[in-house]
């Protein structure tokens, strides 16, 4: 053979006194992809979710929503199955989203300003859309 590097071809692998040889198990890590955009893809679908703008009632719809609580309130007793829609605002941006949740409720919390149903859910007052009870519609159709 006549080429360059005919003189080191056939010397052995060079072995280190002091460090030990790694093992081949840890040679794989050294060569695993590197993501240069880590969180990037987490970034891009959050920014692509969506959100919605809460509603803001007229006065005949607050009167109408005010109507039926109390209503409620006074039937409390009874634990009345209501569904109850209200608007949940996004922790990480503006807007939020509309939950409906059916279930007894068990108290109206004057203090806190909630709506507590018997599973233990906790509505904001302040929050809430709309209040759907059979035992409301024979009241309401008298009130309105």
């Amino acid at each position: 053979m006549s080429g360059k590097y005919d003189d080191i071809l056939r010397l052995s692998h060079p072995t280190s006194e002091r460090h030990p040889r790694m093992p081949i198990s840890d040679r794989a890590a050294i060569f695993s992809p590197f993501a240069a955009l880590t969180g990037h893809s987490a970034a891009i679908a959050e920014t692509a979710r969506l959100t919605q703008r809460r509603i803001e009632l007229d006065e005949d719809s607050k009167a109408r929503l005010d109507l039926k609580q109390q209503v409620l309130a006074e039937i409390i007793d009874r634990q009345p199955e209501v569904t109850i829609t209200w608007f949940q605002p996004d922790e990480r941006k503006e807007g939020g989203s509309y939950v409906t949740a059916t279930g007894r409720l068990k108290k109206v919390d004057t203090l806190e300003r909630t709506l507590v149903l018997t599973d233990g859910t906790k509505i904001p007052l302040n929050d809430v859309l709309d209040l759907e009870s059979e035992c409301l519609q024979d009241i309401l159709q008298e009130e309105f």
